[in-house]
């Protein structure tokens, strides 16, 4: 398993500041692996912290853990799972918040950044197979589905390039935590689901993938697989103590993700796929992709340049796209 970045104790000045430090984060149980475990690094790093029981935990129950009846395109666009943490944020009743990047907008509200980005899981997408499938082809990933099968998912980005591949397929909104997920393929609620693999891993459920779908097959979302924390812009301290976890190639992939995305600039109801990668010469490759929901239109591109410019080469394929892309798609 992806492990965090290694920091030597002594890069990292003492920390001062008032404690309890507390963090927000959802309540599911992926939230709180991942809250948890960023505790026990950041603890592990600061000479300080080390010693002290500092953190106090806030759950917060945002409207996308609410609304389970109704997918997310209808109730709202980005940010679903972060408006309520950053209204506790702002209000100084957390210090800090642990986040799925790919959850989070690209523009945050004012007075709220982005501190740092934790060393990237695997961002590929994973089909969960129910009886009825048969036996993944590494070669044809889909092949594995019955004619017409019922595939359960609530993304719209899973859900195009899947039609797209095979248009006899039919989808239906899954929504829940991911054991509930597993659970409702395994009651035969549909053939067949697709989740993200970090997530499996990081619940120690990688076993329950039946086959790992890799990244040109199915582009994942951007930043699937990255945990960011966010805190206010005005904690300098804070910020300096968590500048000193950043792990530096997610930092350059998220920039170029989330530069993609701010392009594109779409909606839940829209398509996107966005995923990057550090090349041995020191470039960065992006892939990009749009489609309709329905899979009926999907263009997929890349580029590739310097890790530096990594955030405008990721605006700039971000505009390619939507450029060929028909307008409704973004409408």
């Amino acid at each position: 398993m992806t492990t965090a970045t290694t920091h030597r104790t002594s890069d990292i000045k003492p920390y001062h500041r008032d404690v309890p430090l507390r963090v927000g984060t959802r309540g599911s149980p992926l939230a709180l692996v991942q809250t948890r475990a960023f505790q026990a690094t950041i603890s592990a790093f600061c000479p300080v912290l080390q010693s002290l029981d500092v953190f106090e935990e806030y759950q917060i129950k945002t409207t996308g853990d609410a609304v389970l009846n109704r997918p997310l395109s209808e109730i709202g666009g980005k940010g679903l799972f972060a408006k309520e943490i950053h209204e506790a944020m702002a209000d100084r009743r957390i210090d800090f918040a642990v986040h799925s990047l790919k959850d989070l907008e690209t523009a945050l509200p004012p007075g709220i950044v982005l501190a740092c980005t934790l060393t990237r899981e695997d961002p590929r997408d994973a089909l969960i197979l129910g009886p009825v499938c048969h036996k993944p082809d590494p070669a044809d990933p889909y092949a594995c589905l019955p004619q017409g099968a019922v595939i359960g998912t609530s993304s719209v980005r899973r859900q195009a390039q899947l039609l797209n591949a095979r248009p006899d397929l039919t989808t239906i909104m899954f929504r829940g935590n991911v054991q509930t997920r597993l659970g409702k393929v395994a009651a035969g609620e549909c053939a067949a689901s697709l989740l993200a693999y970090a997530g499996l891993r990081r619940l120690g459920l990688a076993d329950q993938a039946s086959f790992v779908i890799d990244t040109e097959t199915m582009v994942p979302a951007a930043c699937q697989g990255i945990v960011g924390i966010t805190a206010r812009a005005d904690d300098f301290e804070l910020l300096e103590l968590l500048a000193a976890l950043e792990d530096p190639v997610s930092k350059v992939v998220a920039a170029a993700e989330r530069g993609l995305l701010a392009e594109l600039d779409g909606s839940c109801r829209t398509p996107i796929g966005g995923h990057a990668r550090l090349l041995p010469n020191g470039e960065i490759h992006i892939t990009g992709l749009v489609s309709r929901a329905d899979g009926s239109f999907l263009l997929r591109r890349t580029l590739q340049g310097p890790a530096a410019d990594a955030a405008r080469l990721g605006a700039e394929l971000g505009a390619s796209l939507r450029d060929d892309s028909p307008s409704d798609i973004f409408g």
